[in-house]
């Protein structure tokens, strides 16, 4: 038997961990919002305002008060976020157990692509430092638009790739910096 596939604003299982902040209904009524953000959001980069049309009838929006946590770092979660108002903090703990900012995000920015795509827990803790709102996709929204619209599901996951893989370059980057620096370090240590 076949189940019957219902917009994601008229699904009742919303994300559990969005619980403590207001749902807005779903994103069509913000998809000129989201169609603004192209030149300023790397998912969005290379889509044409009807595809956003078409991609924000598969999402949701929610609004968070400042200090509301929007992802919280070891959670889970199969939903990744889109900012389209307001500025967000990403924490991520230290090896001492403290929260420490790694980037402060606003318009455009999506935000938990690796967990939507792969259900591990989540890489950092997100926190609203401003009024937000953000449009939400859940992985099996995404799983509907490749069985519904393969264009713009080969698409997205395009988009979603070329941005890891952007992201991964970058952190591989630094950490090249870091280990270089160490090792300048502790050669200059051992030198008499």
């Amino acid at each position: 038997m076949q189940r019957s596939i219902l917009p994601q604003s008229v699904m009742s299982d919303r994300p559990p961990e969005l619980a403590q902040l207001t749902h807005a209904g779903d994103a069509s009524q913000y998809s000129e919002q989201m169609r603004a953000l192209i030149p300023t959001c790397t998912l969005l980069e290379n889509f044409s305002p009807p595809e956003v049309r078409l991609l924000a009838q598969f999402m949701d929006v929610y609004r968070a008060a400042p200090g509301r946590e929007i992802i919280r770092e070891g959670g889970g979660g199969d939903f990744m976020v889109m900012i389209l108002e307001g500025r967000v903090e990403v924490q991520k703990r230290n090896r001492w157990n403290e929260m420490q900012v790694i980037a402060e995000v606003g318009p455009g920015r999506t935000l938990g692509e690796m967990s939507m795509i792969d259900g591990e827990p989540r890489f950092a803790t997100c926190v609203a430092i401003e009024p937000v709102v953000i449009a939400v996709m859940q992985r099996e929204s995404l799983a509907r638009i490749i069985v519904e619209q393969p264009l713009l599901g080969a698409k997205i996951l395009m988009e979603l790739v070329l941005m890891l893989s952007q992201r991964l370059r970058a952190t591989s980057s630094r950490l090249v910096q870091v280990l270089d620096a160490q090792a300048r370090r502790e050669s200059g240590l051992h030198e008499d």
